[in-house]
C-alpha cells in the first residue's frame, strides 16, 4: 500500500486514455452489432396460409379445427397425458390452457403466402390477392376487429431470384401500399423473405424497404424482414465462408429473425423425402450455425416445421401428434423458441409442447431467480448471464400464455418489470 493507505499503481492515465481510444471502434461496433434480445414478444410459431385461400375467417377456422380435434381424440387432461407421454398433474393445467388458447388466440403469427405455398399466376391474379392481402393484413389490426387474431402477421413474397424478382417486389409494393392507404403499417407487421442464396438479395430488400419509407415518410428502420435460409448457400458460401452473419449485417439492421426452411433445405443437400425432417444432422448442423451468428444481434431464431398431418383414424391422429410433440420438445430444448405448423391439427400439440415446457420448468426457475436477487446461494451459484435466461425463460411463458403472472411472482417475487430488468430488456 502507498503512504496514507491508498493502494499503488504503476500505469498513468496517459496509458488508460490510449487504451480507450484504440478500442473506441471495436466499442461501437460491438453495441451496434450486439445489442441484446429485443424487449417484444416472440411468437411460439408462424401459421403460412396460401394467399388465395386465406380469409377473414382463417384464424377462427383454425382454431375451430383444432379444438374439434382435441375433443375428439384428447378430451381430457388424462387422455392428453396419455397420448403425449405427460405427467398428469401437469396435464391439468395445460389442457385448460390449450382449450382457452384455442379460442382466444390460436394462431400467434400469420402468414399470407405468395411463394411456395400459392405458385406462379398471372399478374392480375397476384395483384389482386396482393391488395386483398393488404386489406385484411389491416382488418386484422383494426381497433375493435372482431374474433380472434394473431399477435403478428403479414406476407412472405417471392425471393430475389431473377425469374421471379419483380413479381416479388410488386407484390411487396402493393401490399404495403395497401396497408398504408388503409391507415398505416400495423405494429405486429412481419415480412418474410424466402430462398435467399447471396447477402446481395438481402442487401437489396434492405434497400426496397428503405425506398418505401423515403416515398411514404415514413421513419428509417421502421420496415423489417425476416429472412429464410433454406439454401446450402445460405449456411456456407461458394467462397467457403460461413454465410448467415454476412446475411444478417446485410440486412443493415433490419433483420428480425431467420427461418429454417426444413424441406427446402434438406433437399437442397441432397436428402431423400423420407428423411427430410427437422432433426435431421443436416438440419442440426444449419440451426446452429443460425444460432451462434444470431447470439446477441437481437435477431431471433425460428426452426421449422412437420409434413405429418394429423388427419384420419385415433391412432393416425395420436402417431402424427407425438411425432410433432416430440419434434417441438427438441426445439425449445435447444433454444428454438418458434417454429411452424402446416395444419390446424398441429396446434394442440405446438401449444401442450410449449405450456408444458414453460410450466415444468416456473417453479425452479423462480427459485433460482428469488435466490440470485437475494444473494442467498441455494443448490446453485447462478451467474448474471444465468439469471437473464432465467427471466427470458419466464417471460417466454408469459408472452405465450403458459404461465400467469402472479403465479411468477409467487415462486420468483418478481414482477414482469423485475423479470424484464433482470432480462436485460
Amino acid at each position: 500500500m502507498a503512504q496514507g493507505g491508498t493502494a499503488g499503481t504503476s500505469l498513468g492515465s496517459g496509458v488508460l486514455e490510449g487504451v480507450s481510444r484504440l478500442l473506441e471502434p471495436v466499442d461501437a461496433e460491438l453495441a451496434r452489432r450486439y445489442p441484446g434480445e429485443p424487449s417484444t414478444r416472440q411468437p411460439v410459431h408462424t401459421v403460412y396460409v396460401p394467399a388465395d385461400t386465406v380469409t377473414p375467417g382463417t384464424v377462427r377456422e383454425w382454431g375451430e379445427s383444432a379444438r374439434a380435434l382435441l375433443d375428439a381424440h384428447a378430451p381430457d387432461a388424462a387422455s392428453l397425458a396419455r397420448v403425449l407421454g405427460m405427467d398428469e398433474a401437469l396435464a391439468g393445467p395445460v389442457h385448460t390452457r390449450i382449450q382457452d388458447k384455442l379460442r382466444r388466440e390460436p394462431v400467434e403469427d400469420l402468414r399470407i403466402d405468395f411463394e411456395d405455398g400459392y405458385g406462379v399466376r398471372p399478374d392480375d391474379e397476384e395483384d389482386t390477392a396482393a391488395v386483398r392481402a393488404a386489406a385484411l393484413i389491416a382488418d386484422t389490426f383494426a381497433e375493435g376487429a372482431p374474433g380472434p387474431a394473431p399477435a403478428c402477421a403479414g406476407i412472405r413474397m417471392k425471393c430475389m431470384e431473377a425469374a421471379v424478382r419483380d413479381r416479388g417486389i410488386r407484390t411487396l409494393d402493393l401490399f404495403l401500399t395497401g396497408l398504408m392507404e388503409a391507415g398505416g403499417l400495423p405494429g405486429g407487421l412481419v415480412l418474410t423473405l424466402p430462398k435467399v442464396t447471396y447477402p446481395e438479395q438481402v442487401t437489396a430488400m434492405a434497400r426496397l424497404c428503405a425506398e418505401f419509407e423515403q416515398a411514404r415518410g415514413l421513419a428509417p428502420g421502421r420496415i423489417g424482414f425476416e429472412i429464410q435460409i433454406e439454401t446450402t448457400q445460405s449456411i456456407l458460401g461458394a467462397d467457403g465462408r460461413a454465410t448467415v452473419a454476412r446475411l444478417i449485417d446485410a440486412a443493415e439492421g433490419r433483420a428480425t429473425s431467420l427461418h429454417y426452411g426444413t424441406f427446402d433445405y434438406s433437399a437442397s443437400c441432397g436428402v431423400s423425402a423420407a428423411y427430410q425432417a427437422m432433426d435431421h444432422p443436416a438440419a442440426d448442423h444449419a440451426k446452429a450455425v443460425m444460432q451462434v451468428a444470431a447470439a446477441g444481434t437481437g435477431v431471433r431464431l425460428s426452426d421449422g416445421s412437420t409434413n405429418v398431418i394429423p388427419t384420419g383414424g385415433q391412432e393416425q391422429v395420436h402417431d402424427a401428434w407425438r411425432l410433432h410433440h416430440s419434434l417441438v420438445r427438441r426445439s425449445l430444448s435447444r433454444a428454438y423458441y418458434q417454429g411452424w405448423d402446416m395444419h390446424p391439427g398441429h396446434l394442440p400439440t405446438r401449444y401442450a409442447a410449449v405450456y408444458a415446457f414453460y410450466r415444468e420448468g416456473m417453479r425452479r426457475a423462480g427459485e433460482r431467480l428469488a435466490a440470485y436477487v437475494a444473494q442467498a446461494g441455494g443448490e446453485v451459484m447462478d451467474e448474471p448471464a444465468t439469471a437473464r435466461a432465467l427471466s427470458g425463460y419466464l417471460l417466454r411463458g408469459l408472452d405465450c400464455g403458459a404461465l400467469d403472472t402472479a403465479e411468477v411472482t409467487a415462486v420468483s417475487g418478481l414482477d414482469r418489470s423485475g423479470l424484464d430488468r433482470l432480462a436485460g430488456r
